[in-house]
């Protein structure tokens, strides 16, 4: 074997070793977490530190050497520091030459740099190939193996080449890769682990809104009526009542409000002939944030069922009992029973208590872990028939509590909170009873299997005899 032979086979091994390697400058908590998920999924992790020596907390198995030496051992470099400690990285501008500096890096606020981290890096290391990602995965997720959102590792960059480098390590560890396209986009992702819950926003302003609207509503017409008219002080239903009341309310409106926009996107799907049309952005806002306000409408649903256990040990029901109980006493009365009555009492449980049995089956349901392990067909039917036999049964359950409330004279001329909750359920499921009449639904059908209704500038263009186009 003559040396040119040797020198290409070590070449070979040289670049072999450098692919299957990878280095990480800093030993935190991210770097140590990445390096032991590098390890696991078979590559060979070698570590930069300013003090080699220091390598205890370091996973087994790795190498820690100084950052100069390090970068010469593998082609892709993870700088997982700060942004305030990249002034090393000058130093070793020539070692750098050529290689792949992944950027994992975020801010502490949002706007605190004119520029963002990872175009600051291409700025102090020009010879290297800088890409964004990893930056929205937590240590956290590395070690347990990412789940669900965690999954997700979002990759920007200018070389496609060196982008796919990074997806193929992402993929290799377990993780999905998407492409967010040039090093122009770093700034916003390194924006997205700074937000707070941005699916919730629209959800919880709804929850608060629907909350302080429906409380002071029955504060009104309870507690404050009975202080002008009666000279009563009941302010002490405020703590009990009065939240038992805007519970359930705020729940069931959520419910709807859930199912209420796919209403909506069936009726615009007809009126425009075509399912490639897009929605207006506040309805696609609204469908977003779907799973988001269902289980805030649970959570409320929970608070309603808790309330409701504590009614029979109130003092004030009680005392209503016992005095109740004493006047028939008194006025050697009995308490005749009502049928009618019965049949409402065991009805209007009977709604709630299979009501909120489904409405935790599909909160279940919309758990990731859950969700996942459904297909398709399954999850559309829970979601979807059962979600309106939801909304149907805790509707009748609504109604049943008011049975004949209505017909009472209102006080100031407000009408019952519980008839304020019907009003958004009883739209949902109107529109969906419109939507599976046989003729409305096979149209629907028709158009979200991809048919679209001809235009008139279509039809005009076209041979009313033979339905064939007309030629120039």
């Amino acid at each position: 074997m003559n040396s040119d032979s040797v020198a290409m086979m070590n070449l070979h091994e040289k670049l072999h070793k450098q692919e299957t390697t990878v280095c990480i400058f800093g030993t935190g908590d991210f770097g140590r977490s990445l390096g032991l998920r590098l390890l696991q999924s078979g590559y060979s992790v070698v570590y930069g530190s300013r003090d080699p020596k220091n390598s205890l907390l370091l996973p087994k198995g790795s190498k820690v050497m100084a950052h100069a030496a390090a970068a010469c051992e593998a082609s892709v470099i993870f700088v997982a520091v700060q942004r305030e400690h990249y002034g090393f990285l000058t130093h070793l501008a020539s070692d750098l030459e050529g290689k792949v500096l992944v950027d994992v890096s975020n801010n502490i606020k949002t706007g605190l740099y004119a520029e963002s981290n990872a175009e600051y890096l291409s700025r102090l290391v020009p010879g290297a190939t800088i890409v964004k990602a990893f930056n929205t995965i937590s240590a956290w997720a590395l070690q347990s193996g990412g789940l669900d959102a965690n999954r997700q590792v979002l990759i920007c960059g200018d070389q496609a080449e060196a982008k796919q480098q990074v997806v193929d390590i992402a993929q290799r560890l377990g993780f999905t890769a998407l492409d967010k396209g040039s090093l122009r986009a770093a700034a916003g992702l390194e924006d997205l682990p700074l937000q707070l819950f941005p699916l919730w926003r629209l959800p919880f302003y709804i929850a608060i809104g629907l909350a302080a609207f429906i409380f002071f509503y029955v504060l009104t017409r309870d507690v404050i009526y009975e202080r002008v008219t009666n000279g009563k002080d009941i302010t002490f239903r405020i703590m009990v009542s009065l939240a038992n009341k805007v519970f359930p309310i705020v729940s069931l409106v959520m419910l709807a409000l859930c199912y209420l926009p796919g209403a909506l996107a069936g009726f615009l799907q007809l009126y425009n002939g075509t399912k490639y049309r897009r929605f207006p952005d506040w309805l696609d806002r609204w469908m977003l944030c779907r799973k988001q306000l269902g289980l805030l409408a649970l959570a409320f649903a929970f608070l309603h069922v808790l309330y409701t256990f504590v009614i029979p040990i109130r003092y004030y029901v009680r005392y209503r009992i016992n005095v109740y109980t004493i006047s028939l006493v008194k006025d050697n009365k009995t308490y005749e029973f009502d049928n009618v009555a019965a049949w409402r009492h065991d009805s209007y449980y009977s709604m709630g208590i299979l009501g909120f049995g489904l409405f935790v089956l599909l909160g279940i349901t919309s758990l990731p872990s859950v969700s996942n392990s459904l297909n398709w067909k399954e999850f559309s039917f829970v979601q979807s028939k059962l979600g309106y036999t939801t909304v149907l049964l805790c509707t009748a359950h609504a109604f049943l509590y008011g049975w004949d409330k209505f017909l009472k004279p209102y006080k100031w001329w407000m009408p019952p909170a519980y008839m304020l909750s019907l009003v958004v359920p009883c739209v949902v499921l109107i529109l969906k009873l419109i939507l599976i009449t046989p003729c409305v639904d096979r149209k629907v059908t028709r158009i979200r299997q991809g048919w679209e209704r001809q235009s008139k500038t279509s039809a005009n263009c076209t041979d009313g005899k033979t339905n064939q186009p007309l030629m120039a």
